[in-house]
């Protein structure tokens, strides 16, 4: 039963539930973690863990995704972001880390760093830089999975297939099935991936209504929330993650049914920074997560440790902070590996490195030995 409450004279809201206000509640024989099987399916490819990265120049350098892949998991190449844009990418992703570390003031830091980003994003997209890079992730044998937005998506995704993308994700900060702008064509997505020789995946969506709609396009996934951005201040728009993703569960559920089978898979993206927020974004409905700030230490991230989403280079609207490093980058600490954050062996007991491991524990604990059981796990809210 959802839960409404009265805001003012005639105007309601509905309560809903972040992954913050809610815990997992263990109800069956505990097993072990050696039995728990991680493995995630989707169309025609298997990943070891479900685990995909945001699609951002902060992580994305060719090294990251194919570690990604080294590790089981799948990295996302943004084909607006600086692959195309910048002949040298190591040299754009420097400047950009230099410019955040380059003043004290963190917010004054962020915004010379936001000003310089958006002049990267500035230059033209070579399609030819950006197809020999891709080609390049491609020929290494990593699954290649690019990032193209709704508003581009007719006049990149060719390009982007031909040049070896296996995976098309279409992401926005909010997507719905038909995108409309006055004196263009509408982009029906229906009849767009229809057309593809690709699964794709897609997003961002909120609420019930616009994911049942997009699974009816076709999405062999649905992106639930934003990942980290400023969206509350900009836009007014707060994605709480827990109540988002049952319900788009639910609406998978409904579709379940009306096709007699067909299965579209949940990938979360957003406020999932630890093993634990994982854990419980799976226990909601989920069936993968898409991290970002949590990869950002990687020693193969392009950042160094900085992170910024992909809407921080937005020409006239960026909704995404750049975030320097942590402080062991400026102690001389060796930053720890893409493997250990996924896989461990940790050092630190809050659940930001070993994230597998913590997942697979969460799963022994509670009784179930694979992803798609565990989300019938018992929950409990906190408030």
């Amino acid at each position: 039963m959802r839960d409404y409450v009265e805001i003012g004279v005639g105007r309601e809201a509905r309560r809903t539930y972040s992954l913050s206000d809610i815990s997992i509640v263990p109800s069956r024989r505990t097993r072990s973690s050696s039995d728990v099987d991680t493995t995630w399916h989707i169309d025609a490819y298997t990943f070891g863990i479900p685990v995909m990265s945001h699609p951002t120049d902060a992580l994305a350098s060719p090294d990251f995704v194919i570690e990604m892949d080294k590790q089981g998991g799948l990295g996302v190449i943004n084909a607006e972001g600086l692959w195309g844009r910048q002949a040298d990418l190591d040299a754009a992703v420097a400047r950009v880390v230099e410019a955040v570390t380059s003043d004290d003031n963190i917010d004054g830091a962020s915004a010379q760093a936001i000003a310089l980003l958006q002049e990267l994003h500035a230059a033209p997209i070579d399609e030819d830089l950006l197809a020999d890079r891709i080609a390049e992730v491609r020929a290494s044998g990593a699954t290649v999975a690019v990032r193209v937005s709704p508003q581009r998506a007719r006049e990149l995704a060719p390009m982007v297939i031909k040049a070896g993308a296996e995976i098309l994700v279409i992401q926005g900060t909010m997507i719905s099935a038909e995108h409309v702008a006055t004196g263009g064509e509408p982009l029906n997505l229906k009849e767009f991936i229809g057309s593809l020789e690709v699964p794709v995946i897609a997003g961002g969506v909120a609420d019930y209504t616009t994911a049942m709609h997009l699974m009816r396009t076709g999405a062999a996934g649905i992106i639930v929330g934003g990942g980290t951005n400023t969206n509350e201040f900009a836009l007014g728009i707060e994605v709480p993650m827990a109540t988002a993703i049952a319900d788009v569960s639910a609406a998978r559920r409904e579709y379940l049914d009306e096709t007699g089978g067909r299965y579209v898979h949940i990938i979360a993206d957003g406020e999932i920074e630890t093993s634990g927020d994982v854990a419980k974004a799976i226990a909601c409905g989920a069936d993968a997560v898409m991290l970002g700030t949590t990869l950002a230490p990687a020693a193969e991230a392009a950042g160094k440790g900085s992170f910024w989403p992909a809407v921080a280079g937005h020409p006239r609207f960026p909704r995404g902070l750049v975030e320097a490093p942590q402080d062991f980058f400026f102690e001389g600490v060796e930053a720890p590996s893409l493997e250990k954050i996924l896989h461990g062996p940790s050092t630190e007991a809050f659940g930001n490195q070993n994230i597998v491991g913590g997942l697979r524990r969460a799963m022994a604990k509670c009784g179930y030995t694979d992803l798609k059981s565990f989300q019938k796990v018992g929950l409990a809210v906190k408030r």
